[in-house]
């Protein structure tokens, strides 16, 4: 029993692997595995299935065999003789050989017995006795019980002319066995030449003109005998014939006139055609049918969605399958007892109208394909919830259809109770969120993409190896392509970052012992910039046990505890439903070390920890939060009172001492620091006489240049600036933001640190700038301006004629004495349009107050500063010079700007 069951899943494996030796013989390898299925009940027995309650039989492919069903319907196991064989009395199988007979005899061997009585009555007896070649498709006797009645009562009673032609229908003037009927032939019957289409499935069924061969091969002297299941007959029209004569086909014809598809289905070919009758198309919402005749782009896509290019009868239907249509994509085609399903739904109401160029099946429905559909109809049963959201929000009626979109749709068990309960506008809110502006497939998603919501929001795309995720949630599959965008589908409701990462620590208490631990490390700096980070962070609960005087050790040690958190931390937005279930990820860390993650029942393991709560997105990363501090394995540590403190906390792990070993320093280049300096356009109003810079809206460009190995210093500067400025006493310059007024700005004596640090190997000028500003930002302002001049009417038209030349000067007045500056990098820097002028007369007085002081640390390497040195001598005066300072204008080792 073994021998034999090996015997026949070697058969189903080899014919998989060498189909082209099988192409042509799909029927007579199904019989041979019938055979091998049948080997214990004797020589020449073949097993077939039939379908319970029905005569239907058949020699079953492995699915089938193994399923017991056919159809769905559950089906018993018999055995017969194989074709070509008989039973001999007292023997076990099948020895004998059936008898040879002429064709007209053959025909009482397989049983035909209705066809070889017609055969007699319409004398046809002589010549299938007679000498010749022939193939008979022999009707059994059960296909003339189904004939129609009124179609049978006509041969009849025409036996001479109208039975002779219908026999001679099924017949071809030569001998053709299965193996020698290949799919898509198109034989001539000896009536007429009348096309017979030849079928050959790989399943092993064969047809004529949808007709199935349930007994083939048996050999005549004359020829070979075909038993099929029903009559066939004549076939002349075409596709396109039939649809312009069918009533109930109206609306099909309609459309197909409309897409251009009707002279397609005139043409010759083999297609399948899946007819939804008017009733069908009554079916259809309002306005989706005159919605779709509209657009002739979505009309042909339509009508090609109900042909395929290859011709399926029914009876070759045993099981489910899928096939492309001539718009593209696909239709499951399958069957449930006697009818035929499409997409898993019962709706063929009238099948196997064979025409010259294919077959017609009817159907009840119309089946409209995702390129027709809206993008909002794209949404399935599995997201009924976002859809019905969408609609009650009001955001479907403002999805126009000439517009295009994509819809991010979240399952419907993403929604909670909560979310379904929420006021409105908040609701609105969440779902514009998952619908962007744009058309978008999957296929152009890219890792760090942003995608811009219909909400105004910027969604990040993060793509891994085997996950696409928008934000926190990650794409399940489903995504579809409708007629004006993309549906893609979501396991949670995406929720787009609103904090960076430290904001998110400070704002949850659950975080404040880790977040004091990064202060003390000088780390929180890395945690509020741009950037993108995996942070693993430990609650509180993780630092159960540890005292303040403990903390404050661990602390004081910079390099232990820039060591522990920094393994914390990774570069890389992993988001842990992004990772492959039950696959080891490793990450390498900051510090140097590895993180070994893993996702195991929806749950992420790190380093065998399991996170409570992950997916916490923040602008520049995400955090993951476990109850443990993490450490690495590998990493030893010198110090007794820091082992003490760390086998307090870290129980789950053995920690390595190796007395006298230190930790390593984390040089502080890892990260990129942004230092950005806004020079803001002033424009000058003159008022009876006096100046006063007034500050205008910026317009600033960026300059980005790398100093010293990875920190990246960003200057925004305006790309027209005009200055004219004539003050009395000594000249101040301010710097204003928009919306707030700054009288003064007082910089405290700078503190400057220098020092060499090894990087790489190599050795690195740092230099450290601490200032200290004082900015008078509210109370009252001192302002006083004044023209000095010698002669009023020179002076009225030396004014003149600065405020009609556009040109860009700084004018310094001192004590009478006049001291123009000019210089030719200064007009670079400071060229643009021309000044605006006013007038006002007014001096302010009062104490200012100083309301907010600010002490700033630039840390550089090899950041030397510019000095740019310009003087002219004014006649009349001594001369003087002036410098106008730009810090990072020009260095004496100049690196590659980036």
């Amino acid at each position: 029993m073994e021998l034999l069951w090996v015997a026949a899943v070697s058969i189903c494996f080899l014919s998989a692997f060498h189909p082209a030796e099988f192409a042509t013989a799909h029927y007579d390898k199904i019989l041979s595995h019938s055979r091998i299925r049948a080997r214990e009940q004797g020589p020449n027995v073949c097993a077939l299935q039939q379908v319970m309650g029905t005569n239907k039989k058949y020699f079953s492919t492995c699915r089938n065999w193994y399923q017991g069903a056919i159809c769905g319907k559950k089906a018993t196991v018999l055995y017969e003789c194989c074709p070509g064989y008989m039973k001999m009395e007292g023997e076990r199988g099948c020895p004998a050989v059936a008898p040879i007979d002429h064709v007209y005899g053959t025909l009482g061997i397989v049983g035909a017995t209705a066809t070889q009585r017609y055969s007699d009555m319409s004398k046809l007896r002589e010549e299938i006795e007679g000498p010749g070649s022939y193939t008979f498709f022999a009707p059994s006797n059960e296909a003339w019980d189904l004939l129609d009645r009124e179609i049978h009562s006509g041969l009849i009673e025409n036996v001479n002319i109208e039975l002779y032609n219908a026999l001679h229908n099924h017949m071809i003037n030569k001998r053709m066995l299965t193996k020698d009927l290949r799919n898509g032939m198109t034989l001539v019957s000896m009536y007429n030449n009348q096309n017979l289409h030849i079928n050959h499935y790989p399943n092993g069924v064969v047809t004529v003109n949808c007709a199935r061969v349930i007994h083939g091969n048996q050999i005549a002297t004359n020829g070979v005998v075909h038993v099929i299941d029903r009559v066939l007959t004549p076939v002349g029209n075409t596709i396109q014939d039939f649809l312009e004569v069918e009533d109930d086909l109206s609306s099909l014809r309609a459309a197909a006139f409309t897409s251009d598809v009707m002279d397609v289905l005139g043409k010759p070919g083999h297609y399948t055609l899946f007819a939804p009758t008017n009733e069908a198309f009554e079916k259809l919402p309002r306005g989706v049918l005159e919605r779709i005749m509209g657009d002739k782009v979505a009309s042909e896509a339509l009508m090609k969605f109900h042909i395929l290019n290859s011709l399926q009868c029914s009876e070759a239907i045993t099981g489910g399958a899928s096939f492309e249509t001539m718009e593209g994509n696909t239709v499951e085609v399958g069957c449930d007892g006697e009818s035929l399903t499409i997409n898993g739904v019962k709706m063929v109401s009238r099948k196997d109208i064979v025409t010259s160029n294919g077959v017609i099946h009817l159907i009840d429905q119309v089946l409209i394909p995702d390129s027709a559909k809206q993008v909002i109809e794209l949404a399935g049963p599995q997201q009924a919830t976002f859809k019905d959201l969408v609609s009650q929000v009001g955001l479907a009626a403002s999805l126009r259809p000439e517009e295009e979109y994509t819809l991010l749709a979240p399952l419907n068990g993403a929604f909670s109770d909560d979310t379904l309960t929420m006021d409105q506008r908040i609701l609105k809110l969440i779902l514009q969120n998952h619908i962007l502006k744009v058309k978008i497939g999957l296929n152009d998603l890219y890792n760090g993409q942003f995608l811009e919501t219909l909400g105004g929001k910027k969604l990040r795309v993060f793509v891994y190896r085997t996950a696409v995720c928008v934000e926190n949630s990650c794409m399940i599959r489903g995504s579809k392509e409708g007629r004006n965008g993309f549906i893609h589908v979501f396991r949670q409701l995406i929720q787009p970052a609103e904090k960076t990462l430290h904001e998110t620590l400070r704002s949850d208490k659950r975080f404040s012992i880790f977040l004091s631990l990064v202060e003390a490390a000088n780390l929180e700096e890395v945690l509020s910039q741009p950037g993108d980070w995996t942070l693993f962070v430990p609650t509180n609960d993780a630092f159960k046990g540890l005292t303040e005087q403990e903390k404050q050790t661990l602390m004081r040690d910079q390099n232990a505890l820039r060591n522990i958190l920094l393994y914390h931390l990774t570069r890389g937005v992993f988001i842990g439903s992004g990772f492959e279930p039950g696959v080891t990820n490793i990450l390498k860390t900051i510090q140097g070390g590895k993180l070994y993650l893993k996702v195991v029942n929806d749950s992420l393991l790190v380093n065998e920890l399991k996170s409570k709560e992950s997916d916490l997105m923040a602008t520049n990363g995400v955090i993951h939060v476990i109850d443990k501090l993490l450490y690495p394995a590998d990493m030893p540590v010198g110090n007794d009172q820091l082992l003490a403190i760390l086998k307090k906390l870290i129980k789950y792990i053995q920690i390595k001492f190796v007395r006298g070993s230190t930790f390593k320093e984390i040089p502080m280049t890892f990260y990129t620091t942004r230092i950005i300096t806004k020079v803001v356009d002033p424009k000058i109003k003159v008022i009876e006489g006096s100046f006063e810079p007034i500050l205008g809206n910026e317009d600033v460009k960026t300059i980005t240049r790398v100093v010293g190995s990875t920190i990246r210093k960003e200057i925004e500067v305006p790309s027209i600036t005009k200055i004219t400025k004539v003050i009395e006493g000594e000249p101040e310059f301010k710097l204003v933001r928009e919306g707030e007024t700054v009288s003064k700005v007082i910089h405290g004596e700078p503190k400057i640190k220098k020092y060499t640090k090894i990087i790489d190997g190599f050795p690195v000028e740092v230099t450290e700038k601490e200032v200290t500003e004082e900015r008078i930002i509210q109370g009252p302002e001192l302002k006083y301006t004044h023209i000095t001049t010698g002669d009023g009417a020179d002076a009225e038209e030396t004014l003149k004629k600065l405020l009609e030349e556009e040109v860009t000067k700084v004018t310094k007045l001192i004590e009478g004495d006049g001291h123009l500056l000019e210089d030719e990098e200064i007009k670079r820097f400071l060229q643009g349009a021309g000044s605006e002028y006013t007038k006002v007369t007014k001096v302010i007085q009062g104490e200012p107050k100083v309301v907010e002081t600010e002490i700033k640390k630039i840390h550089l390497e090899e950041t030397p500063v510019r000095r740019v040195q310009t003087s002219r001598r004014t006649q009349g005066s001594p001369r003087r010079r002036t410098r106008l300072v730009r810090p990072g204008a020009k260095k004496q080792n100049p690196q590659k700007e980036n």
